[in-house]
């Protein structure tokens, strides 16, 4: 595991703009993507740059159930305003939210995860330290899911609603066993309140109380932290 310390959003979206370069170079054709506040940095970089994903698939982490994919606050429409407006891949898939069989949907994106093996996966870490919408106490050897949203979670997410009411109670979210097939992972925090989920998953024990801890075994794991995301750890080279 690799951390890299930066002073800004700003930088860290500059670190992963390199990274997506990086790998472009060196012949990766299917990229795993995230949602949030965490990855708009990233995106922006990216958008303002002259890499070119059309030959590219992008396949997201997670969308909410219920929700029209024009919603203002569904993922895709997340994406699209984001990255895929201005950066077009050869191929997009976000889990559609509104399937009238969900358990069919699940098995149709096991599907795609397959036959796109993912060459970077980017995340953002969850105050309580989730990853995708793998909660506490998802097990490590998940594929995609549906996953009931815990009240920490909802909370944190009704930053972006009218009201906590209007929060999706569940979404579909890739599992932590599809995460890790990954062959990079990027992995980014920023601010103080993702300090304590920091050192837990960079310094604490493998648990799925954790779902981010397991990232400890992955091979190839990349971790962008400002100052107040790495306050707590031991010691960051």
């Amino acid at each position: 595991m690799e951390i890299k310390l930066v002073q800004s959003q700003a930088e860290g979206g500059e670190i992963g703009l390199q990274l997506f370069k990086e790998a472009l170079l060196n012949g990766a054709k299917s990229f795993g993507l995230a949602t949030g506040s965490t990855p708009i940095s990233i995106y922006k970089a990216i958008s303002e740059s002259n890499l070119d994903f059309s030959k590219a698939v992008s396949i997201n982490l997670d969308e909410y159930v219920g929700i029209s994919s024009n919603h203002p606050e569904s993922y895709h429409y997340f994406m699209r305003e984001h990255l895929f407006g201005k950066k077009p891949f050869a191929h997009s898939f976000v889990p559609n939210g509104e399937a009238v069989d969900l358990k069919s949907e699940i098995e149709r994106y096991d599907e795609i995860i397959n036959e796109n093996p993912i060459d970077l996966q980017l995340l953002g870490l969850g105050q309580n330290g989730h990853i995708g919408f793998n909660e506490p106490g998802t097990s490590f050897a998940s594929k995609t899911h549906i996953v009931n949203l815990t009240e920490n979670t909802i909370r944190a997410n009704s930053r972006f609603f009218e009201s906590e009411d209007q929060v999706p109670k569940q979404a579909i979210s890739m599992g932590i066993a599809s995460i890790l097939r990954a062959k990079e992972i990027l992995i980014a925090a920023y601010g103080q309140n993702k300090a304590k989920a920091v050192k837990d998953f960079i310094q604490g024990p493998v648990t799925e109380a954790v779902p981010a801890s397991i990232l400890q075994k992955h091979p190839n794991v990349i971790v962008i932290l400002d100052p107040a995301a790495a306050s707590l750890l031991k010691k960051v080279n």
